[in-house]
């Protein structure tokens, strides 16, 4: 791992939470082993979730039926995004491996990763239609996700009240992380 760089995108609200804890130690590790680590704090940054017109700072490709999808994708291109988006695309760009550090809320990632995600990774940017997959600037990242669950391992188990993780992550999995190296980090009870 040495010399590898590291994006740690973390979205939990308490520093000293499992989750925080789990943030500092991968940092403590990583940086350990010889990786230039770089963490988004989405909560201390104060990320904003929602994808708005205001993430285009220059003209609109068309003003009269906004569709967040094509604008972005065309902000993207003429270089017309808005300056946190800039700066977040940049650090997913320079990183070699990409952790997604959170607790699962409701069957799914917080609002605030899943605003990031929906905002940052922007077609043109992190992939390309209609082969989103197997194109773009993600298809050659390596990517984890480590959480918590709030529950029992026995609660997300094939007949569990909470039902089998691995269709709770399939979405999560296969939209964001189906690139060249999917991995997940399952935690127990703590959130």
């Amino acid at each position: 791992m040495a010399g590898r760089k590291v994006l740690i995108v973390y979205a939990h609200q308490e520093p000293k939470s499992l989750n925080g804890s789990l943030k500092t130690v991968a940092v403590e590790e990583l940086s350990k082993q010889g990786c230039t680590v770089t963490v988004s704090d989405l909560y201390a940054m104060q990320f904003e979730p929602r994808a708005t017109r205001n993430d285009i700072v220059d003209c609109l490709h068309n003003s009269d039926e906004f569709n967040y999808g094509v604008e972005t994708w065309e902000a993207y291109k003429r270089g017309g995004l808005s300056n946190d988006l800039i700066e977040e695309q940049k650090k997913v760009q320079e990183a070699d491996l990409l952790i997604f550090q959170f607790p699962l809320y409701w069957f799914s990632m917080p609002a605030i990763m899943k605003g990031w995600m929906d905002r940052v990774l922007v077609q043109g940017f992190a992939h390309e239609f209609p082969n989103c997959y197997d194109s773009g600037l993600l298809k050659s990242k390596l990517a984890l996700f480590s959480f918590t669950t709030g529950g029992s391992k026995e609660m997300y188990a094939k007949g569990g009240i909470n039902g089998d993780i691995q269709y709770l992550l399939w979405p999560m999995q296969n939209t964001s992380l189906r690139r060249k190296g999917r991995r997940c980090c399952l935690l127990g009870p703590s959130v």
